[in-house]
């Protein structure tokens, strides 16, 4: 992709919104860079969407605007403008657009206070979010196994989503299945065991997609945290990502 206006502000979204995927996106070759802040971009825009109101209505507007762009993307017709939506018609395939509706639809747990029904419910939202985001990411880097990237995928959301459990539960919402020290702890190591299987299938990830991922390398000191000291999950003292974590990852591997 050539750098334009829209890419320009695409980067800036990604910079504000997602330190982490920009720096990891700032690793990959100066084209695919672009088409990174372009899917990432929009990741922020549908992500924070749910929090920008408090009216559920308006909430759920927000989303279907997004779901509306990706059906005209899917249909392969006319894309409204818009500074995140006319790159991303440029980017993705119909096939693509599908699963980042699929992205934007699981988001709507955000609106709301339901939990989540069971185990499986709460793994199709990772897999749908994180999953989704992470495969067409490697996608349009290189080809891939997807089994590969799912599982790092997995381990990426679930570091997010246990550093996240403070703010969504000060937000009123249900984030954990089990809150107990043992349940915390099985979750985060569900997270270690997928990264483990994932970099058993590293060789079938070519190097050209490993910054799609570095948020799964990201995740592991949380992760491990997480799984030997499960009250560092509701206290907020998991470790987060500094900017040094950009520099070891550029020399090596996820």
């Amino acid at each position: 992709m050539s750098w334009s206006d829209d890419l320009n502000a695409c980067a800036a979204i990604v910079e504000r919104g997602d330190p982490l995927r920009f720096h990891t996106a700032m690793l990959a070759p100066v084209a695919q860079r672009a088409a990174l802040f372009v899917l990432y971009a929009f990741n922020v825009e549908v992500s924070r969407a749910p929090w920008v109101t408090q009216e559920a209505m308006i909430a759920e507007m927000r989303l279907q605007w997004w779901r509306d762009v990706l059906e005209e993307i899917a249909k392969g017709g006319s894309v409204r403008r818009h500074e995140v939506a006319t790159p991303l018609a440029d980017l993705i395939s119909p096939e693509q657009a599908t699963l980042l509706d699929e992205l934007v639809a699981a988001r709507r747990w955000d609106i709301y206070r339901d939990p989540f029904e069971d185990a499986a419910d709460l793994e199709r939202y990772i897999n749908q979010t994180a999953g989704h985001l992470m495969w067409v990411a490697a996608s349009v880097l290189g080809q891939a196994a997807e089994a590969a990237v799912r599982d790092a995928a997995r381990a990426a959301g679930i570091g997010a989503w246990l550093r996240a459990i403070p703010a969504l539960e000060a937000a009123g919402r249900v984030p954990l299945l089990d809150g107990t020290p043992s349940g915390v702890s099985d979750l985060a190591q569900s997270g270690l065991d997928a990264l483990a299987r994932a970099r058993k299938g590293r060789a079938s990830v070519p190097r050209a997609c490993a910054p799609a991922m570095l948020p799964a390398t990201a995740a592991e000191p949380a992760l491990k945290q997480a799984r030997s000291t499960p009250q560092a999950v509701v206290e907020g003292q998991l470790p987060d990502v500094g900017l040094g974590f950009t520099l070891r990852a550029a020399i090596a591997r996820w």
